[in-house]
């Protein structure tokens, strides 16, 4: 499962982070998006727009192309 796959106010723990991208890959790792690490879904705009989530009491917007290649369980 993918952390687009997630419904609003859904919780899950982060497995993978399969970015392509190794600038991004750090720009998440610094922002504490990496394994292990509990991610909460708090919005996802209509018609394939950016997702809003919540790691560590922090909100991050990301694109939902990079959101779709964060693997959670």
């Amino acid at each position: 499962m993918v952390l687009t796959d997630l419904h609003k106010g859904e919780a899950a723990v982060v497995v993978h982070l399969a970015v392509e991208q190794e600038a991004l890959k750090q720009r998440l790792l610094h922002l504490g998006v990496k394994e292990g690490k509990t991610v909460r879904l708090k919005a996802a705009m209509p018609f394939g727009g950016p997702v809003m989530i919540e790691v560590d009491g922090q909100a991050i917007g990301l694109r939902r192309k990079e959101a779709s290649s964060i693997e959670v369980k």
